[in-house]
C-alpha cells in the first residue's frame, strides 16, 4: 500500500492508540474488573479499529478509483464522495 506512506506517522499513531487499548481489555481481564467496564474497554477498541479502517479505505478509494488518468472507467468525484461517506457511515 505504497499510497499510505504519506499518512505513514498517522496511520502509525493510530495504530499505536489501538494497541493501548488493546492492552487495557487485558489489564481489565487480569484484574478481574466487571463487565460492563470490559465490554465498554472491548467497544471502544472495536470503534478505533473501524476508524483506522474506514481511513485505510477511504485512502484506497481516492487514490485507486477517482483518477481518470490511471483508470480508464474511474468514479467520478461525486461518486467516491458518495462512497466514502457510506464507508464512514458503515464502520461507526
Amino acid at each position: 500500500m505504497s499510497h499510505t506512506v504519506h499518512d505513514k506517522q498517522k496511520l502509525l499513531n493510530r495504530v499505536r492508540r489501538i494497541r493501548g487499548q488493546v492492552e487495557a481489555i487485558e489489564r481489565a481481564l487480569q484484574s478481574e474488573a466487571g463487565c460492563a467496564r470490559v465490554m465498554h474497554l472491548i467497544a471502544a477498541s472495536r470503534g478505533a479499529m473501524n476508524g483506522l479502517l474506514a481511513e485505510v479505505v477511504e485512502d484506497h478509494i481516492r487514490t485507486h478509483l477517482v483518477d481518470p488518468i490511471k483508470h480508464r472507467n474511474a468514479l467520478d468525484v461525486d461518486a467516491a464522495d458518495q462512497l466514502v461517506a457510506i464507508v464512514h457511515s458503515y464502520f461507526k
